[in-house]
């Protein structure tokens, strides 16, 4: 409807151009939106008060002129000028009533539009470091990604979704320590774990498995192992330092002195084990949450195939890179950032700045369109290095979109749970998922703005309630279902035409205020997709639902006659599949039976 009321006042605004009235006025993208109050109206453009200045009339005027060259619709009832020059559209019923068709005929495809023009966008998403399971809040950044993935689809782009495999770096070798070190204890060797090692039981099962195979053929004394190291920070369970250190430095030396005792063969096949057994678990806990990726990008490979150094040659050459106290840094001051950046640090080994650059670089060499990245709330420093280095290239930053996902924290029984990767102590996704299922755990996630925190309540999570808004909305589906059983065990049948035909008799309060509902999903859907914004769609279904809820409350669908039966099926058929299709989009079921 929004599309077809644009294209009448298009066909004025080019009228009055004709007639001279606009003449030589560059026409805009017409402003069309919803009316908050439907007493004003369906609609609302302020495109003659947008106009009114080039036109040089009064905003009023004009919006006259604009009423009175609009083409003749069956699906305006009338159209008003308020306030200063407001145009106002009353819909007919059978606009609304035609929505009902054009539900039941497009089915799965309602909703979706080409406005994306095929335009290619690429969103790379959670791109957690393979050192670990996913936690709870990665959950959250996958869930709202596939939802902005799934949304952009909608909206007719051509979405290619990728996760960034950090598998190379400082943090891939302190894992593999790590790994190690597990494995030593397994073998009976006694020492105190290193403070900065991954120390979740994750790792102790690996270690178990790989001793089963391996035996002791990669055990070394702890005494060759930490004589002579820097020596660790020790803190006691209050935080306070008991024995004073690096523990940085300890743990880089313990990465080198695994390098050195077990040799690069035999370190390189522990470092492949850890990262490998991580990342297919990964795969399999995203594919579960019924999150898929059109590609697994390896940072390896931007390093093996040179692409780090030529875009370091590239910055170079373009002189903003220089050299200082033996490091190469990114002169990114110059393009806004608050200060210049390491790409190369003194030992020869760059940074992952570095690497990302050359990713980011690359993202646009493959022909994307626009690139959105989804990234934890505590990455936002990092936006203005990225786009400085990107600008520095000759791109345009504009074309990144980086999109900011606060933390989920996690309350059960009212109390909050504390996670942390590094000591053990979190809650993975694949938890959360098996005590609420992937349907509320991806429903609540995405259920606020990405930036915004997020308590995310167990309870309410696995209540079936009024107040679990996700359960509301999949009832719903639901009950529509269970009336169309309880058609078929009253022995009636349903027709589709003649429910169409007679469409006319849904006078009722709650069936006009269902079929204003339905009307809005298309829009609910462009709205959140071209915005980022899965929330809008979330909190469209909750009043559908509400809106059914609240119908279906107050009136009989399956009534004796015939053809106001049909009517209310094909109403409350129309209602299944705008939910449906919602949900879908959400990465939410749909059930028939709750």
């Amino acid at each position: 409807m929004k599309t077809h009321l644009q294209s009448l006042i298009t066909q004025a605004l080019q009228r009055l151009r004709q007639d001279g009235v606009l003449a030589g006025i560059e026409l805009p993208s017409i402003p069309l939106e919803r009316a908050r109050d439907r007493m004003h109206g369906d609609y609302a453009s302020t495109i003659a008060l947008m106009l009114a200045k080039a036109a040089r009339r009064k905003p009023r005027e004009l919006a006259e002129h604009i009423r009175s060259a609009l083409p003749a619709s069956e699906q305006i009832a009338k159209v008003d000028i308020a306030g200063p020059g407001f145009i106002n559209f009353f819909l007919a019923p059978t606009a609304y009533q035609a929505v009902v068709g054009e539900i039941l005929q497009r089915g799965d495809d309602f909703g979706r539009s080409t406005g994306g023009g095929g335009r290619r966008v690429q969103v790379e998403f959670v791109s957690a470091n393979p050192t670990g399971p996913l936690h709870v809040g990665h959950g959250r950044g996958a869930a709202f990604g596939a939802t902005v993935a799934n949304l952009l689809e909608a909206a007719g782009y051509n979405v290619h979704r990728e996760y960034y495999v950090n598998d190379a770096g400082r943090q891939m070798n302190i894992l593999a320590a790590s790994l190690w070190l597990r494995y030593l204890e397994h073998c009976g060797e006694k020492f105190r774990f290193p403070s900065n090692g991954y120390q979740g039981k994750y790792l102790r099962e690996i270690a178990v498995r790989f001793y089963a195979e391996h035996g002791g053929a990669y055990a070394v004394s702890a005494q060759r192992i930490f004589q002579d190291l820097p020596l660790d920070e020790i803190r006691d369970a209050a935080g306070n330092v008991v024995t004073p250190g690096d523990k940085e430095a300890h743990i880089d030396a313990l990465v080198e002195r695994a390098r050195t005792l077990l040799g690069d063969h035999r370190y390189r096949f522990l470092f492949e084990l850890g990262l490998n057994t991580i990342l297919d678990d990964i795969r399999d806990d995203l594919k579960e949450f019924g999150v898929v990726y059109d590609e697994w990008y390896s940072e390896r490979t931007l390093a093996e195939s040179g692409a780090v150094n030529k875009t370091l040659n590239r910055l170079r050459d373009a002189g903003y890179v220089y050299e200082q106290e033996g490091a190469l840094w990114f002169r990114s001051s110059a393009f806004g950032d608050e200060k210049d950046r390491v790409v190369e640090r003194e030992n020869g080994q760059t940074t992952y700045f570095a690497s990302d650059i050359a990713y980011h670089l690359e993202k646009f060499e493959r022909g994307f369109d626009g690139v959105i990245d989804v990234w934890g709330a505590d990455h936002h420093g990092y936006v203005p290095r990225v786009k400085a280095a990107l600008q520095a290239l000759g791109e345009n930053p504009d074309r990144l979109d980086v999109l900011l996902v606060q933390f989920a924290i996690l309350y059960r029984n009212g109390e909050r749970v504390p996670m942390s990767t590094r000591s053990g102590e979190f809650v993975t996704l694949r938890e959360l998922r098996g005590e609420v299922g992937n349907d509320a755990a991806r429903f609540f996630y995405i259920m606020r703005k990405s930036e915004q925190h997020l308590d995310f309540d167990l309870d309410l999570a696995k209540s079936q309630s009024k107040d679990n808004p996700v359960y509301y909305i999949q009832y719903a589906h639901a009950r529509v279902c269970s009336v169309l059983r309880q058609l078929c065990e009253k022995g009636l049948s349903r027709d589709e035409s003649r429910g169409q035909a007679h469409l006319a008799r849904l006078t009722e309060s709650h069936e006009e205020n269902l079929l204003v509902a339905l009307s809005r999903y298309p829009e609910a859907v462009e709205t959140a997709a071209l915005n980022h914004e899965p929330h809008q769609l979330a909190h469209y279904l909750r009043e559908l639902a509400n809106a059914f809820h609240t119908y279906y409350n107050e009136h009989r669908v399956l009534v004796d006659d015939d053809a106001l039966r049909d009517a209310r099926l094909n109403l409350s058929l129309a209602t299944r599949q705008v939910i449906k299709n919602g949900l879908t989009l959400l990465g939410v079921s749909a059930p028939e039976v709750m």
